[in-house]
């Protein structure tokens, strides 16, 4: 098995939105923001290849969307494809995209404009998803309507690619277990990873970067903070028994972490490369 993180360039998003109720006074020191209170993110994948296997979890923000779209967000750096032709991975090579959930950053590179319509990015891959989270996105609160875009969405199912994930902790893989939380949105899923002894988990929007370890550390973004809270304890207690190594999906600065007991609480142990903790 190889692992592999998948850079899809970074993004900007506004600071106090990423760090809910914790003042900037304190959030700033560990996330400068710019003139525009926008602090830059990652858009970090994974792709894991096992056998005639090659899974690609989530996909960045993708280019459909027009101009003003990307003005608030200002994409920039390497784009999906050039990155996992760096791999070593061509497009064509995927068998298998999962999703941790459907909002724009997360999936929007699954698919591209073509003509009046769209086309997969990755021909020969099956999309996976969480079907309790597939009914929320496409019938969306008025809240988290801005992140459930209908093009990246609606196609998946009209083209064939939409498939489901199984319920409970297992997939389709026999190396990979799901976790899943509530609080950020419905079921999303944080995939499990096993290489061996070890195990790397998916962090996506339950833990955006390091800085959102610490429990009041709750975006703004979330549906339900209190939930987040829930989750992170549970989270925590299946980590720390089995030894989880974090992969963050959104910081710009650390890739990946052990967890450690402080007399502060469950915080992040010395920043790594996914390489650095052997796989």
């Amino acid at each position: 098995m190889t692992i592999k993180p998948i850079l899809a360039g970074y993004f900007k998003l506004d600071g106090g939105a990423m760090f809910g109720v914790v003042p900037k006074t304190i959030w700033s020191k560990l996330v400068k923001p710019d003139e525009n209170n926008l602090c830059t993110w990652a858009l970090r994948c994974l792709l894991v290849e096992e056998g005639d296997t090659r899974l690609l979890i989530d996909a960045g923000m993708g280019d459909k969307q027009d101009a003003k779209f990307f003005s608030h967000y200002q994409p920039h750096g390497p784009s999906l494809s050039e990155s996992l032709q760096a791999a070593g991975c061509t497009l064509e090579s995927i068998t298998d995209i999962l999703l941790t959930h459907l909002h724009f950053d997360h999936c929007g590179g699954v698919l591209r404009r073509e003509g009046d319509g769209f086309a997969p990015v990755f021909p020969n891959a099956r999309v996976w998803v969480d079907k309790c989270h597939w009914e929320w996105a496409v019938k969306p609160n008025a809240r988290e309507k801005a992140s459930f875009l209908k093009e990246n969405l609606l196609p998946l199912q009209e083209l064939g690619l939409l498939h489901f994930l199984p319920e409970g902790e297992n997939s389709s893989w026999p190396w990979l277990t799901l976790f899943r939380a509530y609080g950020h949105t419905e079921a999303m899923v944080l995939p499990v990873v096993a290489k061996g002894e070890k195990k790397v988990v998916f962090c996506a929007d339950l833990f955006p970067s390091v800085h959102h370890l610490p429990m009041p550390y709750v975006m703004g973004y979330d549906m339900r903070p209190l939930e987040t809270l829930a989750d992170k304890e549970r989270f925590f207690s299946k980590a720390m028994e089995e030894n989880w190594l974090l992969f963050f999906e959104h910081d710009a600065d650390n890739e990946c972490a052990l967890l450690e007991q402080t007399e502060k609480g469950i915080r992040a142990g010395k920043g790594m490369k996914l390489a650095e903790a052997g796989f």
